[in-house]
């Protein structure tokens, strides 16, 4: 499967950066009340989210079908079952009122919000810049950055083997059976081979960062060096201007005064 992209500024955010202040805009999200303050929010991430994250619009089209999903998900539980003074619809189980509308909203919209940033942060920030950022601005010990790399790394590897696994045993004639019996057959014929392989794997990779002199020392040095440019002065800029915007408009040109 391609998932080449075009660059955008969004990749040459520092990553440490772009981490930190996502997950402040998260926390703040979750002291926000107001609907239409969120709705101003949740719009000017999903800019960002469709236009600058480098990839085609029918990939973009594709990923954001989860995010229906979400909203809708997250929404239409507190939009039907929830409770009100003001009843607007009333059949069974189901009791949609005005409180329980605006509150399914606005849960539906910060659910939208959380899952625009992550997609955004995931498709502009690739994991090994991620981890080299991490030891370089914020100190992260290079054991445990170096450890998740490699973890990274091996996922494809166990993918890969755990299909020629599943290869070979058709190649075998291994005919699927039913029943709790075949699943512990099944459990034990891939796990054994993918653990046994793992470990391995792991003791070669110990052994080759030793023969590198591979130490717990901070002070060395790193192949991929990460600071701060201009870019990173913009997206900081772009999220103080968003809450301050959103906030002005969310009095000023209410959304949900033209909705309902």
């Amino acid at each position: 499967m391609n998932l080449t992209n075009a660059e955008t500024w969004l990749h040459k955010v520092n990553p440490s950066l772009k981490l930190c202040v996502l997950l402040v805009l998260c926390i703040v999200a979750l002291f926000i009340h107001d609907l239409n303050y969120m709705m101003n929010i949740t719009i000017g991430v999903l800019l960002l989210f469709l236009f600058f994250t480098g990839h085609s619009i029918k990939r973009i089209l594709l990923l954001s079908i989860p995010f229906c999903f979400i909203f809708i998900s997250t929404s239409s539980a507190m939009i039907l079952f929830g409770q009100g003074e003001t009843v607007w619809f009333e059949w069974g189980l189901i009791s949609i009122s005005e409180e329980s509308f605006m509150r399914g909203l606005l849960v539906g919209f910060r659910a939208l919000l959380f899952a625009a940033l992550g997609l955004t942060f995931s498709l502009t920030t690739r994991p090994v810049n991620l981890f080299y950022s991490l030891m370089q601005q914020v100190k992260l010990k290079p054991k445990y950055a170096y450890s998740f790399m490699a973890a990274l790394r091996l996922i494809p590897i166990m993918m890969e083997e755990f299909q020629t696994i599943r290869n070979a045993m058709k190649v075998r004639g291994f005919k699927r059976g039913k029943g709790i019996r075949s699943v512990y057959f099944k459990m034990k014929a891939y796990s054994i081979p993918l653990l046994s392989g793992s470990i391995r794997r792991a003791h070669r990779i110990a052994v080759a960062m030793e023969a590198k002199r591979f130490t717990d020392t901070r002070d060395r040095t790193y192949y991929y060096e990460f600071g701060f440019s201009r870019k990173d002065h913009g997206f900081i800029l772009y999220f103080f201007i968003l809450l301050l915007a959103g906030f002005y408009l969310s009095i000023q040109f209410p959304l949900l005064s033209l909705i309902l």
